[in-house]
């Protein structure tokens, strides 16, 4: 069973920059696909992106505060896998959710088997 760990939040400006980062602890991240996915107050968690296990293939939302703004990468050989957040906007203001499955490294959050505790992410305007 796979621990995961988010970092990396805090509170920032619009416009600033922030490297969100999910540790794993336990088994190797490489059995992994990996999702990054958000959640602010009052609201449903969103899908932001996921990465395969090999980190060849990765998928992001078409929403507009996230296309273009966000880059998923990962280090297997560090057990991490990386949220690169950009031109943060106060829409961005929520709790990044790091979630892993053996198999799924898709949109749908329920598929998912684990997941992280979350770092939340405060974008001020």
């Amino acid at each position: 069973q796979v621990q995961l760990i988010e970092s990396g939040g805090g509170l920032v400006q619009a416009g600033d920059s922030l490297r969100l980062s999910c540790a794993a602890s336990g088994r190797p991240l490489s059995d992994y696909g990996v999702g990054w996915f958000r959640q602010s107050p009052g609201k449903e968690r969103e899908y932001v992106a996921s990465t395969t296990r090999s980190g060849v293939h990765k998928y992001y939302a078409e929403s507009e505060s996230v296309k273009g703004r966000v880059t998923i990468s990962r280090d297997n050989s560090k057990n991490l896998v990386y949220l690169q957040l950009n031109s943060l906007t106060p829409e961005g203001t929520a709790v990044y959710y790091c979630g892993a499955d053996p198999v799924w490294a898709g949109k749908e959050d329920h598929l998912y088997k684990y997941w992280g505790q979350g770092t939340q992410v405060t974008v001020s305007s």
